[in-house]
């Protein structure tokens, strides 16, 4: 019979770019007996999984769940008391509002060994691969990472107390509060502020749309983008324009020798 060792490894996916997986997330994949995949992930990483694992999406959307958290709780305790080693594949990192706390908590208490590798957040890659800053000398000291709705639908308080500092302030999952998010920046005299909205960040079919707190829902409705996306705001995001043009002058000046 079989020698079973349940386990269950939380892998980081990083923001959607294939690449920006950790070596570490890679070998743990190709180890693993089963995995449970998210929606956001992309489908490259599961062909360094083996010919004998089990590849299984539980994937969460807006709007659309094929599985509730308690069933996936459920799902990874089943299969690593069944099969051994349980991978659980998430998007991002698992611990920047993905709920892999809880799901490492539950395996815990039925007797799962665990492991966690962390993934490149979409928070800060998203951002980083557009030229935005999210702290620059002179500019602001720190940054928020928070997200655009609590788990009763409202608005993140926040944000509110975010809008009145200097920080970069990064949102997640927020586009559905986008005009919430506008009226708390412009109610303490913020509707200059520049903001960014990122959708798709790090693939193929991203779409960036660049204004300020006063024209962005108009700006956002003509490029009709929306989810999955960031949003960042703050004086940091002039950041990437001043690159982009210094770049161009580059160009122009290489031309001209």
């Amino acid at each position: 019979m079989q020698n079973i060792h349940p386990k269950l490894t939380l892998v980081g996916a990083g923001p959607g770019d294939p690449d920006l997986i950790s070596v570490k997330g890679i070998k743990a994949i190709a180890d693993a007996d089963v995995i449970l995949y998210d929606a956001l992930i992309s489908k490259e990483l599961l062909t360094y999984a083996t010919k004998r694992a089990e590849l299984i999406y539980v994937g969460k959307r807006v709007g659309k769940h094929s599985h509730t958290q308690n069933a996936i709780n459920e799902l990874i305790v089943y299969f690593a008391q069944e099969k051994g080693h349980v991978v659980r594949l998430k998007g991002g990192d698992p611990f920047i509002f993905g709920r892999g706390y809880e799901e490492i908590v539950y395996a815990q208490k039925h007797g799962i060994s665990t492991a966690m590798v962390p993934g490149i957040s979409s928070a800060h890659a998203v951002p980083a691969l557009q030229s935005i800053p999210l702290t620059s000398r002179g500019i602001n000291q720190s940054y928020w990472v928070t997200t655009g709705t609590t788990s009763t639908g409202e608005l993140s308080p926040d944000i509110t107390i975010a809008a009145q500092s200097s920080a970069t302030i990064v949102i997640l999952m927020g586009t559905r509060k986008l005009t919430e998010i506008c009226q708390v920046f412009q109610e303490v005299k913020k509707g200059n502020t520049s903001i960014a909205i990122i959708q798709n960040g790090t693939l193929p079919n991203e779409k960036i749309v660049v204004g300020t707190i006063d024209d962005i829902q108009e700006k956002a409705k003509e490029s009709e983008v929306g989810a999955p996306a960031i949003i960042i705001i703050g004086e940091t995001v002039n950041l990437r324009q001043e690159q982009r043009l210094s770049s161009i002058q580059q160009q122009v000046f290489a031309h001209g020798q």
